[in-house]
């Protein structure tokens, strides 16, 4: 990491695991956790796989406003996560899965492709998680209905 400059810092706290609570140490954030009900939970709270959906959504969202910054491309973009959780038959063996859509407004996919790759390359979350989630990377058309 010696040809890396530090940004940022932070710190979050879990009490509880799955059904518990989690919070910023600085106080900035906090929610309950809780097992979703297609895996025997209550549901009333967020799970840890929609919370690193969020973030890597957001990680991965300004690693590719970075790249169409460099190709000076402007159009409007989204990017949609969507997080597996899997678990070996009788054994407490799980991974994850990651499957990022990106789609670019008035751009094909062939172009999206090659910059949502590029993004990909250089996203933290997705050098964080190489080779220990499948991660799949796929151009979609832009849904402006997405909009918020």
């Amino acid at each position: 990491m010696s040809d890396y400059k530090q940004l940022y810092e932070t710190s979050a706290v879990n009490t509880g695991g799955r059904d518990g609570f989690s919070y910023l140490a600085d106080g900035s954030y906090e929610v309950k956790i809780s097992t979703p009900k297609g895996m025997g939970g209550t549901g009333e709270g967020q799970n840890p796989e929609q919370l690193f959906a969020l973030g890597y959504g957001a990680c991965f969202h300004g690693a590719l406003e970075v790249v169409k910054g460099q190709h000076k491309v402007t159009n409007a973009s989204q990017v949609l996560n969507t997080v597996r959780l899997f678990k070996k038959p009788e054994a407490a063996d799980f991974k994850l899965e990651v499957e990022i859509q990106v789609g670019i407004q008035d751009l094909d996919r062939e172009a999206t492709q090659k910059l949502a790759d590029e993004a990909h390359a250089v996203c933290p979350y997705s050098k964080a998680v190489a080779g220990n989630i499948e991660v799949f990377v796929k151009a979609v058309d832009y849904d402006a209905s997405q909009e918020k």
